[in-house]
């Protein structure tokens, strides 16, 4: 079977889809000037963005995890993922607290999900 990737770089592919299955790379925010709110904003909209460019969207997620610098903004995060995420059909989720590869990323976020 075909391994279909997206915005391929040296290190990583943004997304790898593969037998109906969509797996994306952690997403990460643009602007950390922003607090946990506009970071996850951010993030969530990434996903939006590359789910649709491979044939899905937040409504068909199999999986999140979700890495927090500090867990005491989860529930500022929760407040972001909540209004996003599609009611009925919320996935599967770990969130933890990690030390982030930046030290001015707040969040970042792994999802997998099924094509449409």
């Amino acid at each position: 079977m075909h391994i279909q990737r997206f915005h391929v770089g040296d290190r990583l592919s943004d997304t790898a889809v593969f037998n109906g299955t969509v797996y994306l790379a952690g997403q990460i925010p643009d602007d950390t000037t922003q607090d946990i709110r506009g970071q996850t904003r951010q993030v969530l909209a990434h996903i939006d963005r590359l789910l649709e460019e491979a044939g899905s969207d937040k409504s068909r997620l199999l999986m999140c995890q979700i890495f927090l610098k500090d867990i005491r903004l989860i529930g500022e995060m929760n407040q972001e993922w909540d209004a996003w995420v599609v009611p009925g059909h919320t996935p599967p989720r770990a969130t933890v607290q990690a030390a982030l590869a930046n030290a001015e990323w707040l969040v970042e976020i792994v999802v997998t999900a099924a094509q449409k």
